[in-house]
């Protein structure tokens, strides 16, 4: 009778967790200012733009967290489609954390431009 239930235990804990998956948004990548041309308000609000997607970053990545970790043990014990899953949530993880550093590169250049082009 056990190990009857196993199987069913297992499949609905992943379709819990491909649920939450589901739910995982990516934010969008803010439009940065153009900091050789901006005022000071645009750059203030490309700050705004740029700690909100952050937050926003954060809160889908531990979203996510909550996904993997519900597909690392199926994975591991050899579920291929749980380790499918569990690869493709990894990826989205790095690509978070890849474009918020990208999104803080680009926006540290437009600092650059800004105090360049107002540097009197």
């Amino acid at each position: 009778m056990q190990s009857s239930l196993k199987p069913i235990l297992f499949a609905a804990s992943l379709l819990t967790s491909l649920s939450a998956m589901a739910e995982c948004t990516a934010p969008d990548q803010p439009t940065l200012p153009d900091g050789a041309s901006s005022t000071m308000d645009e750059m203030i609000a490309g700050q705004k733009a740029v700690k909100a997607f952050q937050a926003d970053a954060q809160a889908y990545r531990a979203c996510l967290d909550e996904a993997i970790e519900s597909l690392r043990s199926a994975a591991a014990d050899g579920d291929e489609a749980a380790a499918e899953s569990f690869a493709a949530q990894t990826d989205a993880y790095n690509a978070s954390v890849a474009a918020e550093e990208e999104v803080a590169n680009n926006f540290n250049a437009q600092i650059r431009a800004y105090k360049e082009a107002n540097a009197s």
